[in-house]
């Protein structure tokens, strides 16, 4: 098969090319960095380097593909982030039909079913009901909850402050999927036959907020960490002294209140990924003592 792929060589599209790859597939990597090149030369894949506002670089870029794998670049400098996620979608339609493309597999969220409420996940929903209305394609949505690595960025509030915590308790449901497990995960919808518009959830764990705080505490040598609830005022706050944009901040405290109320997620049906969160736990902690 012939692939392209957007999302360059992050921590899903990375192993997401080399599964391809390894597989005998063509895969054409989009990314906006010449210096990839030679990383993506040394995967067996083929560089498109370009601007993906750019509707003739990502035309050519598409063209000839078999399936098409799209996700949202992540852009927090941007005024409006759903505006600017729109206009991704936007764009994906004009080429996809510009060059032909009949198969997409498209990263999105759960809770992009849902129109307001959800903060940075209402971006996903408008790229869903943008393609979704694109006529003669068959279309798969990767349904992805809270992504383990986001945990990443409490690194700091652990070793500043000797906590985890957020705008819900540590009661709170939060359903996990590991880079790796939604990578296997694209991989496997874009190499199986499809036809027609399909959700598939990706889910690695489904723990509580408070399991969490256990979990990575018992791996970096704090088995009492705790998870400390803040309100939707101190997290605001907090964010924007940490150098978070108000706009992003107010988003962010937006998906903190959908987590709360569990409005994100879904029925998903069984776990389809292998990396529970002692899994990664171990990783986090590796992460912790190189920061």
């Amino acid at each position: 098969m012939k692939i392209t792929l957007t999302g360059s060589l992050g921590n899903i599209g990375k192993p997401l090319a080399e599964t391809l790859i390894s597989a005998g597939h063509e895969v054409r990597i989009i990314s906006s960095k010449e210096g990839n090149i030679p990383a993506i030369k040394s995967l067996g894949g083929i560089p498109a380097i370009g601007n993906l506002q750019d509707l003739a670089f990502l035309t050519a870029a598409f063209k000839g593909a078999d399936v098409v794998y799209t996700m949202i670049p992540p852009n927090f400098n941007v005024p409006d982030y759903r505006a600017y996620s729109a206009t991704i979608g936007q764009i994906y339609a004009q080429v996809i039909q510009a060059a032909g493309v009949t198969h997409i597999v498209n990263l999105s969220s759960m809770g992009a079913h849902l129109s307001e409420g959800t903060g940075l996940t209402v971006g996903a929903h408008e790229v869903a009901k943008i393609l979704n209305q694109i006529p003669g394609i068959s279309i798969k949505h990767l349904a992805i909850p809270y992504i383990f690595t986001n945990l990443y960025g409490n690194i700091a509030m652990i070793r500043h402050m000797g906590m985890l915590g957020a705008n819900y308790d540590a009661n709170t449901r939060l359903v996990m999927a590991h880079p790796l497990d939604i990578a296997a995960a694209v991989a496997k919808a874009i190499q199986a036959p499809f036809a027609g518009n399909e959700i598939i959830y990706v889910v690695s764990d489904d723990r509580t907020t408070g399991e969490v705080a256990k979990a990575l505490g018992q791996a970096i040598g704090q088995p009492d960490l705790p998870w400390v609830t803040f309100s939707d005022e101190q997290a605001l706050t907090g964010m924007i002294q940490g150098g978070i944009r108000e706009e992003i901040a107010r988003l962010l405290v937006e998906v903190g209140v959908a987590v709360r109320t569990g409005i994100l997620w879904m029925p998903y049906g069984k776990k389809t990924g292998s990396r529970s969160l002692e899994v990664f736990a171990e990783e986090f902690a590796t992460r912790y003592q190189q920061n």
